[in-house]
């Protein structure tokens, strides 16, 4: 790794539907924008097995859309650079520095969207399961339960759409929820009422995940009565929401106090020159169609941010000696 940096106008962290149409406006401004891609191309998206509620995208799975969006950004002269950043230095203001893996760059702006990371159920035996049994990725996983029971955990739509999902695999799907009514859509919830394969678990909550090499059982509790039983299951898949992934800004951009970085209508955080867009700073809606929207209005807001800062640049220059 050379430890010169390489300059760059606009880079941009993280690689999904947010990241990749930021990539899209920014490359069209002529601005020849990096995408640093992070551990996932397209992140948490390209792992859904179906997205039918993106406008113009009726059908399909997730990494379909996300290699559309990727070749739609490239056709304008995104560059794409499949590794992780491991630094960011914001505290000097622009340019900034970004170290990943191979390289380090010194960008004039930043655009954050590095999203949100599954949340776990923190309880024992989950640590120690997962790849043995406990996962966050029915489309990751599913085929490996082939013919076997799994539980699935959450109520949002990410639970009740995967656990559809799983019933392709799965002799048996449960779905434990703490509560007695789903929170996901209400077209998610009829089909899944509906499937034949699924079973509900209401007002319960798993405390234990149990097994020998593999998880066999789950412990679970009652939160109405308190009542603990043990329940047979081959496999335990988590969706009980997301954490923000923003580890890397820590003490450097604002924060609210569940993490996700604080912006204003224009996308614009705390420190001039950096912006953020999707999931890293929307705790509320977690959407395709609002993180395109969030990453084309963060891109436009850093369009217009590099024309005026490089205006002040200009001026602040000094005038040419003559003889």
């Amino acid at each position: 790794m050379t430890d010169t940096p390489r300059s760059e106008k606009v880079i941009i962290l993280g690689s999904g539907p947010a990241g990749l149409t930021a990539a899209l406006y920014t490359a069209r401004a002529g601005l020849n924008p990096l995408v640093i891609a992070g551990p996932q191309l397209g992140g948490q998206v390209s792992w859904t097995h179906e997205i039918e509620n993106y406008p113009g995208f009726p059908g399909g799975s997730g990494q379909e859309l996300v290699d559309v969006m990727k070749g739609q950004a490239e056709k304008f002269g995104a560059r794409i650079d499949h590794d992780v950043a491991l630094e960011v230095d914001l505290r000097n203001g622009s340019p900034f520095m970004v170290r990943t893996g191979n390289s380090v760059y010194s960008a004039e702006s930043l655009i954050v969207t590095v999203g949100a990371s599954p949340r776990k159920l923190e309880v024992p035996g989950e640590e120690e399961f997962i790849g043995r049994g406990v996962s966050y990725c029915a489309t990751c996983d599913g085929f490996f339960f082939r013919g076997k029971h799994v539980v699935v955990v959450g109520g949002g739509d990410s639970a009740v759409k995967e656990a559809q999902f799983l019933t392709r695999f799965a002799t048996q799907v449960d779905v434990i929820h703490r509560r007695d009514t789903l929170r996901a859509e209400p077209e998610n919830q009829k089909r899944a009422l509906a499937n034949p394969k699924i079973n509900w678990i209401w007002n319960t909550v798993v405390e234990e995940v149990q097994g020998e090499r593999k998880v066999n059982n789950v412990r679970l509790r009652d939160v109405k009565t308190g009542e603990k039983r043990d329940f047979a299951a081959e496999g335990v898949f988590v969706f009980v929401g997301h954490n923000p992934n923003n580890d890397l800004f820590a003490g450097q951009l604002d924060m609210d106090a569940e993490g996700y970085v604080i912006t204003d209508k224009q996308y614009r955080t705390n420190i001039d020159g950096v912006f953020a867009a999707g999931e890293i700073q929307d705790p509320q809606w977690k959407q395709v169609a609002t993180s395109v929207g969030q990453g084309c209005a963060a891109a436009l807001s850093a369009e217009q941010w590099l024309e005026k800062h490089e205006a002040k640049a200009v001026k602040a220059a000094p005038a040419p000696q003559t003889a």
